[in-house]
């Protein structure tokens, strides 16, 4: 889509204002508010978004640009006369129309003055939002309760609050014809890799479409092209100390506004296996804590394929674990079964996620106690499905990434349907496809099974085990940071 050229401002001021009239609709929309004062014999018009401004602070303007009559004539130009006398540390000047609506619509006021050919822009914005508080997605036991929010400008307050250094960089830029979201691009200069950082300003000043109305999401799929691989190729947090130690580590933080989840880009596949709790613990609890996650996100992908496996070919197993396998007979297969249980525990799990948080308790009674069990008794399921069903399920909510787990239950359904139809060779084929795809997988040019794919082996043993704070003395090399060294 090419880009108009940006209309000027010019120094009739009745012809802006047809202008603004005509392109954003001051006596259509009633939250565009207006203003024309008289400073010193020159007409002055000041616009602004009524939702979208720190009231206070407008008055104190418009209550200063007033006050500039009682004061000396003595100034030769009104112009610089306004501009000192303007009560607020962020005013600077624009000689475009098409900025100065931007800007508008942004939250910041624009004050046109007669005879002149710019404008002031004073950011005087606050956005509706809640109060940072703690995600529901990532809780932990010690450590702060404040989270992201859906105000890009508390979004990267919240992130200097833990990154005081001038070196950190908060760019800003915006995208969508229509919509004007901010995306602000965050990162540590002397530490990000630059080509990093080139090429993630290339990908998104490269998206060309009317609006981004689901926010980050939009954003990542323009960002890493992720096409029908299920896995997901960037990590999402809403926990600025999150984000803070990712930024340490020389990766690259996307922000957009209106959404509280940060994009931290590149990532791999082990990103989307850690969690801040493992680092509010000590190095052996944590890892501990860590060992039995991947426990958890192993059994999520592997215990109903393995389990349907014995109970296909109950002549693999040892005579010690001869004991698994269904002890009660159904007309029922037991693919079927497994299907069948698997996707009501999904369906379950949305409908919780529509339900009311009053209602959702007794939902999840009634599932569990009624639903299943009658189930058992008329001979739909045998207990056994929906014992390693539920195994299965509670893998996949103790999988920190939400994407994650939803892309390993997609892999388990095709292992169970592969060990169907060809048993231990079905297993082993799946197995096999598993491995190829993350090896093949890049995130910005990242190898997705990196530290083990291409190897490295002090990198491997940090996935490993959680090793204390003073161990971690360089910085992970497949970022290619400038400055390698995080303590001496």
């Amino acid at each position: 889509m090419p880009q108009n050229k940006e209309t000027p401002i010019v120094m009739k001021l009745e012809q802006n204002r047809k202008i603004m009239n005509d392109r954003v609709g001051v006596d259509q929309s009633f939250d565009i508010g207006y203003r024309s004062l008289n400073i010193l014999d020159h007409e002055v018009n000041v616009y602004y978004v009524t939702g979208l401004v720190e009231t206070p602070i407008v008055v104190e303007v418009l209550r200063q640009l007033f006050e500039i009559n009682e004061g000396s004539s003595e100034e030769p130009s009104v112009f610089k006369r306004i501009k000192d006398d303007i009560p607020h540390q962020q005013v600077e000047t624009v000689s475009s129309i098409d900025k100065c609506i931007t800007q508008l619509l942004s939250g910041l006021i624009v004050i046109f003055v007669e005879g002149e050919s710019e404008a002031f822009i004073v950011d005087v914005r606050t956005y509706p939002g809640r109060t940072p508080e703690e995600p529901d997605t990532e809780k932990v036991i010690r450590g702060s309760r404040d989270g992201y929010t859906e105000n890009i400008i508390e979004n990267t307050a919240l992130t200097r609050r833990r990154i005081r250094d001038e070196r950190l960089r908060h760019e800003i830029l915006q995208v969508g014809e229509r919509s004007k979201t901010d995306i602000c691009i965050s990162y540590i200069q002397d530490v990000a890799d630059p080509g990093l950082i080139k090429l993630i300003k290339e990908e998104l000043t490269k998206i060309n479409i009317d609006g981004l109305s689901m926010a980050d999401k939009s954003v990542e799929e323009f960002l890493v092209h992720q096409g029908r691989n299920p896995f997901p190729l960037v990590r999402y947090t809403e926990r600025p100390d999150v984000a803070a130690s990712h930024l340490f580590e020389g990766h690259v933080i996307v922000m957009v506004d209106t959404s509280p989840s940060m994009i931290i880009t590149p990532t791999t596949y082990f990103h989307h296996v850690q969690h801040a709790e493992e680092f509010r613990q000590s190095p052996p609890v944590g890892t501990f804590v860590r060992w039995v996650r991947y426990f958890g996100i192993w059994s999520s992908i592997f215990v109903l394929p393995i389990w349907m496996l014995f109970v296909m070919q109950p002549d693999l197993l040892p005579d010690a674990l001869a004991f698994i396998g269904p002890n009660e007979e159904s007309t029922i297969p037991i693919i079927i079964q497994i299907l069948l249980a698997d996707l009501g525990l999904e369906m379950l799990r949305i409908a919780a996620i529509h339900t009311p948080t009053p209602l959702s308790t007794a939902m999840g009674l009634i599932a569990a106690v009624l639903i299943g069990q009658i189930a058992i008794d008329v001979g739909m399921f045998v207990p056994e499905v929906i014992l390693y069903v539920a195994v299965a399920a509670i893998g996949s909510y103790s999988t920190p990434s939400y994407e994650l787990s939803v892309a390993n239950k997609m892999t388990r359904v095709v292992f169970v349907i592969l060990v169907a139809f060809l048993g231990i060779k079905g297993l082993m084929l799946g197995f096999l496809a598993y491995v190829l795809l993350l090896a093949n997988t890049k995130s910005l040019n990242t190898p997705y099974l990196w530290p083990f794919l291409p190897f490295n082996a002090k990198a491997a043993v940090q996935i490993i085990f959680r090793l204390s704070m003073p161990s971690l003395r360089v910085r992970p090399s497949f970022l290619h940071p400038q400055n390698n060294t995080r303590q001496e």
